[in-house]
């Protein structure tokens, strides 16, 4: 999607400035060429976050024909997508341990609650809203971003089946709009808007500053609250121990005559 010519041009923001980037908060139109191409930087690769020129991108949406289903072991299930780009792309499916799946409170045996793998002996199919994936079947899928052998894969979070052919050249037509009105020029951030980030920044932070004194009042509101009730409690117990020692003094006393 880009030269290394054109990425040098680009200006590099702060990573702060993110959170207002058409890309950062958006699940990203891309085919699977697109994604395996592209940027890591050494400092966002622990976060997941990779680049098109200054686009920070973490989710992707992708459309494509599924060309092998692959049961990889008790944790793994793999759908390998071809959309026609010219290249490939793994979509991994997490699936739940026997510890983790509860067939009464879990909608499904993954981490997507519209996806069931059913893998025993002679058997494996992977069902999405109940309907068998097959080679051949068209999917749209949505998903962040992992390497696996320097290739990489998108992590499954949505799906859907692709059931007709006028819905698969509409989600083409919306991956060309955005990579034509987003993606083919590099990000600019305004110096007002810089400023409003930095403002938003500001006051986030007072905010949480704010929360912390409300909160650690709270705590030592409870806590007197808390001391005062034991007192209470206390000479509530001393009076009555008072009483009763009165009461079994003035009974002893009579006992005497």
């Amino acid at each position: 999607m880009s030269s290394a010519r054109s990425v040098t041009k680009c200006r590099s923001y702060p990573a702060y400035c993110f959170r207002i980037s058409p890309t950062y908060s958006t699940w990203v139109k891309l085919t699977a060429a697109d994604v395996q191409a592209l940027r890591s930087e050494p400092e966002f690769q622990s976060q997941r976050i990779y680049f098109h020129l200054n686009h920070p991108i973490r989710f992707v949406r992708l459309v494509g024909v599924v060309v092998a289903i692959e049961d990889i072991n008790a944790r793994y299930t793999i759908l390998t997508i071809d959309d026609g780009s010219g290249a490939n792309i793994e979509v991994k499916i997490v699936r739940l341990t026997p510890a983790e799946y509860n067939s009464v409170k879990s909608p499904s045996n993954t981490e997507v609650d519209n996806v069931d793998v059913i893998s025993h002996f002679g058997v494996f199919e992977v069902l999405v809203d109940r309907h068998r994936i097959d080679i051949g079947s068209v999917i749209k899928v949505k998903g962040t971003i992992s390497e696996f052998r320097q290739q990489k894969q998108v992590e499954l979070k949505r799906i859907w089946v692709v059931s007709n052919t006028n819905e698969e050249v509409r989600a083409w037509a919306e991956t060309a709009a955005f990579k034509r009105e987003v993606l083919s020029k590099p990000w600019h951030l305004s110096r007002t808007d810089h400023q409003k980030v930095k403002q938003q920044i500001k006051a986030e932070r007072r905010q949480r500053r704010e929360q912390e004194r409300l909160r650690i009042a709270y705590e030592l509101k409870k806590l007197e609250h808390k001391k005062l009730r034991e007192q209470y409690l206390a000479k509530r117990e001393e009076k009555q121990e008072a009483r009763r020692r009165k009461e079994e003094a003035t009974m002893n006393a009579g006992a005497l005559i």
